[in-house]
């Protein structure tokens, strides 16, 4: 669906969204289309190897191993954010290792000087994914079976990370907020997952409320409704097989909320879902095999992000590593693409408030290797 008139039906009354109360065929658009970029075409690689529309440039801001600020950045960096810090921001990084995971943190001035940097979650494993919360926390997500959510300080210590088992212990990847409906919504990555709403018993406090999983047909269209996952420790009888008439989801990755609406990614399809919560109705924004004309700019979907203009950011694990972007018209092209490192995946796109900064990282690097890692810095005139 045309998400600039999705956007429009939301802001112009309360109650009243794009569909009304019912989801009709005549309502809904195909999914995102080749088309030229809103940027422009992409420029010959740049010294750091990142090709980018006229008007960007890139800068590498930490390397896994090496320090920065007095600090040894993190191995294999995956899923960030970036939180507002007086003038200026603070961005956060997972690190998808086992043993050791946890994530850290790059602080920034208002003219972009980093100024520190330290750890804010170890001891963890497999952290890949997670979300912001709008209390100005990072929940890190282990991707691992069983795995747990971490409520983490961007401004640390590490020892301030408190682990949040209410949130279901299962393959987590991302998280993201929901004010308005007052839940945290979460992905899981495995080929039969599940997609989730965490509701806390009190706003703001993750310690406990009730984790359901949402319930749909089959079709790639249609409405939703939750189910309660009793048994949220996930043992012996996984979260993803406690409610009856749960959707499944090919492997869930990158997860981004915004004016009622959640956009989450599967890997294992190449997809990207679009739930409109306000009326409780799902259908995909993007899916590789129905675009047209020509061949699917954007493959090996992952990590989200978006911005105030209502464009979509998405990062590729693997394809021929770009960041994608899909427009409110519903239009997808790339935006930036990543050369000489085809054994790596683009993880953690995050842009600063301001949105004139954006952050992300390579997670293996030229290199191939968790060890390689490259977190970059983009700036330019992205739109608002």
């Amino acid at each position: 669906m045309d998400r600039r008139n999705f956007l429009r039906a939301a802001v112009l009354g309360a109650g009243v969204t794009a569909f009304g109360n019912t989801l009709t065929p005549s309502a809904l658009a195909a999914p995102a289309q080749n088309g030229p970029s809103p940027y422009g075409p992409l420029q010959p690689a740049d010294a750091n190897g990142v090709q980018l529309p006229n008007g960007f440039t890139s800068r590498v801001v930490a390397r896994s191993g090496q320090q920065v600020a007095g600090y040894t950045w993190h191995n294999a960096p995956d899923g960030g954010a970036v939180f507002a810090d007086g003038s200026g921001w603070i961005y956060v990084s997972n690190s998808e290792v086992t043993p050791g995971g946890g994530a850290s943190a790059l602080k920034f001035d208002s003219s972009g000087n980093i100024t520190g940097a330290y750890r804010i979650l170890g001891g963890t494993r497999q952290n890949c994914a997670g979300g912001a919360m709008p209390w100005n926390k990072w929940l890190s997500c282990e991707e691992v079976d069983l795995g747990f959510v971490y409520e983490t300080d961007p401004h640390g210590p590490a020892s301030a990370a408190v682990q949040r088992p209410a949130m279901g212990r299962f393959k987590h990847e991302a998280a993201a907020a929901d004010p308005v409906r007052k839940a945290i919504y979460l992905t899981e990555d495995v080929s039969d997952g599940c997609f989730y709403r965490f509701v806390p018993n009190t706003w703001g406090d993750l310690s406990s409320g009730s984790l359901q999983a949402l319930k749909a047909g089959s079709a790639t269209s249609g409405s939703f409704t939750w189910g309660t996952v009793g048994d949220p420790d996930g043992s012996p009888t996984a979260t993803r097989n406690q409610v009856s008439g749960a959707k499944r989801f090919n492997g869930g990755e990158g997860l981004h909320y915004a004016n009622d609406t959640a956009w989450f990614t599967t890997k294992g399809d190449n997809r990207v879902w679009q739930l409109n919560l306000a009326n409780s109705t799902y259908e995909l924004a993007y899916d590789d095999s129905l675009v047209s004309p020509g061949s699917a700019p954007l493959t090996g979907v992952d990590n989200v992000t978006g911005t105030v203009s209502g464009d979509l950011f998405v990062a590729e694990d693997g394809g021929n590593m770009e960041i994608c972007i899909i427009t409110p018209d519903d239009i997808v092209a790339p935006f930036l693409r990543i050369t000489g490192q085809s054994g790596s995946e683009i993880c953690g796109p995050a842009f600063t408030p301001a949105g004139n900064r954006l952050y992300f990282s390579s997670q293996r690097g030229t290199s191939g290797s968790s060890s390689g890692g490259i977190t970059y810095e983009v700036t330019g005139p992205f739109r608002s």
